[in-house]
């Protein structure tokens, strides 16, 4: 994540991991969860966390989880069910179930599947925001499997040319297994930046930077500059000169796996809440498992090894650098801005828990 979206450490409150997971689980409980889906749903946030993807971690989620649930929008004990399979595919009624713990549950059917007829894919309908995509792609890894998950964000980005927002965030991430070197985990919006940031950005006071975002009127910012009212959020790519095409359609293409494919409508037309799918590579049917992941290591280390531009300090690859974010968090703690405690500990009081902060 961009060093912008990190909270100074000079006005950091260190949290350690183990406190913010009882926090989240106090929470998601008293919302009516059942403690086992409490458990899950905390680790996908904490997974977040730990690896400094915070615009899905606490900060920017729980409240909005919290929301959620007093609006309805969110089922606390769903009865998700199979709608339409077919051997190594299924569609998926989540019943409005909570996405940190529906996405799991999907991911592990679509697991399950490529363990028998070497893919397996799960489209998720009527469902709600799964949190960092990067969670439930890694969650093939240990299978020795590639995963690949997407969902339907918030319809706030314009397509290129356009002064409207009709397509979602929409971010995809893929996962592949290594032998030795940190494994490849990519996760990102097709968004120029994840909306999420946009969030973080207001929290910390900083501008967005060129491309990321539009005026009201659908005009792309081109310049570092404050977040103005009513914007619209751009493509990945920004412009059409810099390849803005290519996230919208990616992003259309996600539109399409996640809601058209389960019934749901696309975009301003969606009409089952939010959409995922799944989809799990067996990497034994394909080829020799330490063949794929000899091949990985040696592509992996060969990108690091990659001459530097100049004034680039080194070259990494997606999932490297939170890999070396994870064991400095879980030492010291995950750094927080004081808002996001001010809240937790607002909302606790509110909710009659403890206060895991004091």
């Amino acid at each position: 994540m961009l060093e912008r979206f990190h909270v100074p450490e000079d006005v950091a409150v260190r949290v350690p991991q183990e406190d913010m997971r009882a926090s989240v689980e106090d929470i998601f409980d008293k919302m009516g969860m059942p403690n086992e889906d409490s458990v899950q749903a905390a680790d996908v946030l904490l997974y977040a966390d730990l690896r400094g993807i915070e615009s899905h971690g606490v900060s920017n989620m729980m409240r909005a989880y919290v929301a959620g649930f007093g609006a309805g929008r969110i089922n606390p004990t769903p009865e998700p069910k199979i709608v339409r399979e077919a051997a190594a595919v299924a569609t998926l009624d989540s019943d409005n179930g909570h996405g940190l713990v529906i996405g799991p549950y999907a991911m592990n059917m679509a697991i399950e599947r490529a363990k028998n007829y070497g893919i397996g894919s799960v489209s998720v309908t009527n469902g709600a925001h799964f949190g960092a995509a990067a969670y439930h792609a890694a969650m093939a890894l240990e299978h020795d499997m590639i995963g690949i998950a997407m969902t339907t964000g918030g319809v706030n980005v314009a397509p290129v040319g356009g002064a409207k927002p009709m397509v979602g965030l929409n971010p995809i991430a893929i996962a592949a297994p290594t032998k030795n070197e940190p494994p490849f985990i990519f996760d990102a919006a097709m968004s120029s930046v994840a909306g999420n940031k946009i969030a973080l950005a207001k929290r910390l006071g900083v501008n967005v930077m060129p491309g990321w975002i539009a005026e009201a009127d659908g005009t792309p910012i081109m310049e570092d500059s404050p977040i103005p009212d009513g914007y619209m959020m751009l493509p990945v790519g920004g412009t059409r000169e810099i390849g803005a095409h290519k996230g919208y359609s990616l992003a259309v293409m996600a539109e399409i796996l996640c809601s058209v494919l389960s019934a749901g409508g696309a975009g301003p037309f969606r009409r089952a809440g939010a959409s995922h799918h799944f989809l799990v590579y067996n990497i034994d049917a394909f080829c020799d498992v330490d063949t794929f992941k000899d091949d990985m290591d040696e592509y992996l280390r060969a990108l690091q090894d990659t001459p530097t531009a100049p004034g680039q300090d080194r070259v990494v690859y997606a999932g490297l650098p939170e890999h070396e974010e994870e064991p400095e968090r879980r030492e010291k703690g995950i750094p927080y801005h004081p808002e996001v405690i001010e809240w937790f500990k607002s909302i606790t009081g509110e909710l009659g828990l403890t206060d895991r902060f004091a």
